[in-house]
């Protein structure tokens, strides 16, 4: 018994952090004053947001804006203009994206507008999720290998993501034929 005393311990360590680690589209108390202090200290790191960024291969990535990052870049910006986050700004920036999953995509095309019309949807198994909000740059912008970058925005409902799952972001043209995909591990991010 005691032997096996230490296992357990090591089991439930891994039980938590695991789960912690797990994008939480509700944020606990503890995991507020998590994302403020992640915010506080990247200051001082280029880096801060690789946890929530992915790319595709093709030079295209995608931030995974959950409430942890949203706050986390709150907290950040905050620190940056030395003014901390009162308790009525943390409210505030949770609520803005309450209830969707927003991913904040760079996009690459051959032309200006080679994305005004594209449309998302995100895949979580056999079931896929339209997006509640689209937002396509209709001006991309000029990069020096003769390609254009698109920043868009894409809004999801969160009612059939657990926060534990691997979901991939599809972008298809308008007629149809994907053009973009991103593979998106949820229980990697906070």
């Amino acid at each position: 018994m005691i032997r096996a005393l230490p296992v357990l311990a090591a089991l439930a360590v891994v039980a938590v952090g695991s789960e912690a680690s797990a994008a939480s589209f509700t944020l606990t108390d503890a995991d507020k004053r998590a994302a403020i202090r992640t915010g506080e200290r990247s200051v001082t790191t280029e880096g801060f947001d690789r946890e929530w960024r992915v790319s595709n291969g093709d030079g295209e990535t995608a931030t995974v804006v959950t409430p942890f990052h949203r706050l986390t870049v709150a907290a950040r910006h905050a620190t940056f203009k030395n003014d901390p986050l009162k308790p009525t700004d943390v409210d505030r920036v949770l609520k803005e994206g309450a209830g969707r999953l927003v991913l904040w995509v760079s996009l690459r095309g051959r032309s200006e507008d080679f994305a005004r019309f594209y449309v998302p949807r995100l895949v979580a198994g056999e079931r896929e999720i339209k997006a509640s909000f689209v937002q396509n740059e209709r001006t991309a912008m000029r990069q020096q290998d003769g390609l254009y970058v698109a920043r868009c925005v894409y809004g999801f409902p969160i009612q059939d993501l657990t926060g534990r799952q691997k979901v991939a972001l599809v972008v298809a043209d308008p007629d149809g034929h994907d053009v973009s995909r991103f593979t998106i591990d949820l229980a990697s991010m906070r």
